[in-house]
């Protein structure tokens, strides 16, 4: 072989190369960029109730893609309220609870669940939480595309 036709291979090889990186790199890109289908499934025990006061387990189960950090909301109607809380950290806003990530349980992989418990007060009557929302979805066992708020307020009518 004649060192022109060498060189000439080792060009041709090199542009298959680095066609291949490209399209490599494009798809990489548009799988980064694109949105996971999220889902969940809660499943709320109380485990243990005494007069005002009581024990419950939670077990967060991802229905959809991995996640790398999460938060569970729900409201309590009935004035219930976290005393103390394991395996995550909680916020309150009247009757509204958050439940975090603690960092070495953020990440749930698809079929798998993160898990914690908490004590709380109650006064009257002791009902479970009606609805549960995962990183801000609605955790009803079924699995769809990721919903996000509005990026501006809609119109609230006509100039007359």
């Amino acid at each position: 072989m004649s060192p022109t036709t060498v060189h000439r291979r080792r060009l041709r090889l090199g542009a298959i190369a680095a066609s291949a990186a490209a399209v490599l790199t494009a798809g990489l890109l548009v799988a980064a960029s694109a949105q996971a289908a999220q889902g969940c499934e809660v499943e709320y025990n109380v485990t243990g109730q005494w007069p005002g006061g009581f024990t419950a387990d939670v077990k967060v189960i991802n229905l959809g893609e991995p996640i790398d950090g999460w938060d569970l909301e729900w409201v309590w109607l009935e004035g219930q309220h976290v005393t103390q809380m394991w395996n995550a950290e909680y916020t309150t806003t009247g009757e509204t609870v958050v439940a975090e990530d603690l960092g070495y349980n953020a990440e749930i992989a698809t079929g798998a669940s993160a898990s914690f418990g908490f004590n709380g007060y109650w006064a009257g009557v002791n009902t479970n939480p009606t609805e549960f929302r995962l990183n801000g979805r609605v955790c009803d066992g079924s699995v769809g595309e990721p919903t996000t708020p509005p990026t501006s307020e809609p119109p609230t009518g006509s100039a007359a």
